[in-house]
């Protein structure tokens, strides 16, 4: 069964209803936050310029997709055999890049971070709520969906499995003198044979200052506007 849009737009709606996750599944390390020593406490804005870029992103999955259908063709051929090249895996990765597309479209981050949990704010979305527990994961049961978040050593990690095989993940990373902050974001389905990651990098910023507000977009490239100061 092909990934169709309807499907995506749906799997989006339950994304702005519940928690998300990671690129792996996390393994619980037994860190708290405190033991950890990771805070990602602060204002944050994308630097899309050490950030993956989507489009390229895109590309280079398709790239990788003919390059191997062009080898199975050329042993098909070779053993006398047939095979389909998968024309339609284009289209379904298309899906997933379009879903990572508004999951990731998030210029700011203001988070807050105590012993006990934190709070990711994303400007235009939800909040990623978790709460901490040493030695094991948060895992919360929803009828949408199994949430689950925490810490996998020094990272922290939200995961949502949604229905149809759909599942999203997050992991925070902090960079030297906890000035940058990495999060990569997968979209995977069970009927897609590539998962979809992009890495978005954030640096610490003043709320106060005005400048340039830039997103990437799939179909535009990236499309930059200005901004007032906050009053």
């Amino acid at each position: 069964m092909r990934l169709c849009i309807s499907k995506f737009t749906a799997a989006v709606f339950c994304t702005m209803l519940m928690q998300a996750c990671s690129s792996e599944a996390p393994r619980p390390s037994g860190a708290s936050a405190a033991t950890a020593g990771v805070d990602f406490s602060g204002a944050w804005e994308v630097d899309y310029s050490q950030s993956d870029n989507i489009r390229d992103t895109y590309e280079s999955i398709i790239r990788d997709l003919r390059r191997q259908a062009e080898r199975r063709q050329r042993g098909a051929n070779q053993g006398g055999g047939s095979m389909s090249a998968g024309g339609g895996a284009g289209g379904d990765i298309y899906a997933l890049a379009r879903m990572a597309e508004v999951i990731t479209d998030i210029q700011l981050l203001d988070i807050d971070q105590n012993q006990q949990e934190i709070s990711v704010k994303r400007e235009g979305s939800f909040a990623l709520m978790c709460e901490f527990h040493a030695g094991r994961l948060h895992t919360e049961e929803t009828p949408l969906g199994k949430e689950v978040c925490g810490w996998d050593g020094h990272q922290l990690v939200f995961q949502i499995y949604l229905p149809d095989g759909l599942s999203i993940f997050h992991r925070m990373t902090l960079g030297p003198q906890g000035k940058r902050l990495n999060m990569a974001t997968t979209v995977r389905s069970d009927q897609v044979t590539y998962p979809f990651t992009l890495d978005r990098v954030f640096n610490r910023y003043d709320p106060n200052n005005s400048g340039f507000r830039c997103k990437q977009t799939l179909t535009r490239g990236r499309v930059c506007t200005t901004e007032a100061p906050e009053q």
